[in-house]
């Protein structure tokens, strides 16, 4: 099968580059992705001289771009991730994720729609949902209650998408998943920021008192749901990937401190992000009975090969932090600490 993968040098973009070309080695993967500050060709740096990995750089907007992908290469499917993705950004400057998330999807789709292709899977996040309470997790059927603009964003694409299957009949489906953690994971993330933030001794940021709760995925198991809702999943459907790892944000640096053998003492509370939800926690039952679906790995043990490999590609991320990203990520925390 041809496959288009959008956002493929993205944090779970790449991993999914890499997941499809091992377990689906006939498979042709074109990746699309505009190389935006989260984009990075270095990630698929292993793929070089690879045939059935073809790289384009462009923009999900580019209509014409996406007819010339589809025809030359004759694409089937379309695993969308290409997003911007970060709520603090989304807070700082809404329009570039409206354009993106958005617009960008509708242009996606209607490529799709005009190319007949068999299916478009619409790669989405738990954060759609809102905040939960102290119990309970989400399902597929609960409200949609967005907080931010990142998620509002993000609410729009999966209904856009969702829409096209019901009055188009478009072969497509959604998937919706918890907080992603392991290789490549950009550094502005809780858990490779306070990796990155304790090999050097700096301060480590934590939001308001730290008891912020995230269900965490490791993302090569994200990846082989991704691959089963592509290949198995119901059209129409929405499928929950969760990874039953409910953890506070306080817990999370705590444990990371440990491992790499650093005090406490470099743990800083700043002020709350605007909206911050509370809790996340995702029932994947759906996916799991239906597609067949498990985890091949533990928290801890994802956590702890996580740590090992940012310790052991120092050289990335501090490529991937330099200039004017470090700059502009170090003075929006530096007035957070001010002002908590």
């Amino acid at each position: 099968m041809n496959v288009l993968v959008t956002g493929g040098c993205g944090f779970i973009g790449s991993n999914l580059v890499r997941y499809l070309r091992r377990e689906r080695p006939s498979w042709k993967v074109v990746n699309l992705d505009k190389l935006t500050y989260a984009g990075n060709l270095e990630n698929l740096q292993d793929l070089e001289g690879d045939p059935n990995h073809v790289f384009v750089k462009g923009d999900i907007g580019n209509r014409e771009l996406l007819d010339l992908i589809i025809r030359q290469h004759g694409i089937e499917a379309i695993f969308h991730l290409a997003a911007e993705s970060h709520v603090d950004r989304s807070i700082l400057g809404p329009e570039v994720f409206i354009q993106t998330n958005v617009l960008g999807t509708h242009v996606l789709l209607e490529a799709a729609r005009a190319h007949q292709l068999k299916r478009f899977l619409m790669v989405s996040t738990d954060e759609v949902y809102g905040s939960l309470g102290p119990t309970g997790a989400f399902t597929e059927s609960s409200p949609l209650r967005p907080s931010s603009p990142y998620s509002a964003s993000k609410t729009s694409a999966d209904l856009v998408t969702l829409a096209y299957h019901h009055t188009f009949g478009m072969d497509v489906v959604v998937t919706r998943c918890s907080n992603n953690y392991g290789p490549y994971q950009f550094p502005e993330k809780l858990i490779p920021l306070m990796i990155a933030n304790a090999l050097d001794d700096k301060p480590l940021p934590v939001y308001g008192d730290g008891g912020n709760v995230r269900d965490w995925l490791h993302v090569e198991d994200h990846c082989a749901a991704l691959v089963l809702a592509m290949e198995k999943g119901k059209s129409g459907e929405v499928y929950n990937i969760g990874g039953g790892a409910e953890r506070k944000n306080i817990e999370i640096v705590k444990a990371i401190l440990a491992m790499l053998g650093k005090p406490e003492s470099l743990i800083r509370f700043v002020q709350d992000r605007p909206g911050h939800d509370r809790r996340y926690a995702i029932d994947p039952s759906k996916i799991r009975s239906e597609l067949g679906w498990k985890q091949a790995r533990t928290f801890e043990d994802g956590l702890s090969q996580t740590i090992k490999w940012y310790v052991d590609h120092r050289s990335w991320w501090e490529r991937v932090t330099s200039g004017a990203y470090r700059q502009y990520f170090e003075t929006q925390y530096a007035n957070r600490l001010k002002a908590a």
